[in-house]
């Protein structure tokens, strides 16, 4: 449910904007139909978040939001990987649709759990990367309460290829997804929240949201492991 109102969420905000939201971005400005895209994007995430919350529609949608986003990856995210292999927010990027659409994958099936949580693995490593890379950045998104900003930087950033690391070889994993999972939802009660409370620019305002859905996203992925051993395999 979590889930689909962050979809919901996402459509709304991508009418009211009309812009793409932080998960559907990565369009060249230059890209015919431009605007189309833009409102389509939006209905699908509105459709499938609403799809998603009905018994009955649930599976079709989840499964509509999962074959949209496999294409974004591969249209939209992986060719800037091509273009700039060197800089790594165009990796962060495949790792952001990565994540969402290994939760959409669990949704709807229960085949080949394996390759779709792979898949939210993967998305996990250029995550830690961009905290080393974007060392400084990250040491400012620390809160100002918390002492040893650049230790946490360090920290975070090799908790989430750790993670990543753990879900793609089947160790630890379930316990990997579950503490991802919790801090991506605490980076954004910690840091995104009070920065929205005191009036965020337009990009952080991206990032509080693109922080919520990749929350919502893990809460999934780690829910797939419920039942399972801590140490259990893929």
């Amino acid at each position: 449910m979590f889930f689909a109102a962050t979809m919901i969420g996402l459509g709304v905000l991508g009418l009211v904007q009309r812009d793409f939201p932080p998960i559907w971005t990565g369009v060249y400005q230059s890209l015919p139909a431009r605007a189309v895209l833009v409102y389509l994007c939006a209905l699908i995430s509105l459709a499938t978040g609403v799809g998603m919350l009905v018994q009955r529609t649930a599976l079709v949608a989840a499964r509509a939001l999962f074959i949209y986003l496999l294409a974004w990856l591969v249209v939209f995210r992986i060719p800037h990987v091509f273009a700039a292999p060197t800089v790594e927010a165009t990796w962060w990027e495949c790792g952001d649709t990565s994540v969402m659409a290994a939760a959409a994958w669990l949704l709807y099936s229960d085949r080949r759990l394996h390759t779709a949580r792979a898949l939210y693995g993967l998305g996990l490593l250029p995550f830690g990367v961009a905290h080393f890379v974007y060392l400084k950045e990250t040491v400012v998104d620390v809160p100002a309460w918390l002492p040893w900003h650049v230790a946490w930087a360090y920290l975070t950033g090799g908790a989430f290829i750790a993670a990543g690391a753990a879900v793609l070889i089947g160790r630890y994993a379930r316990l990997a997804a579950a503490l991802s999972a919790w801090m991506m939802g605490l980076f954004t009660l910690l840091v995104w929240v009070p920065v929205v409370v005191t009036g965020p620019s337009a990009f952080q305002w991206a990032e509080f949201v693109n922080s919520w859905s990749l929350t919502a996203a893990a809460w999934v992925v780690a829910d797939s492991y419920r039942g399972m051993p801590v140490t259990a395999p893929l």
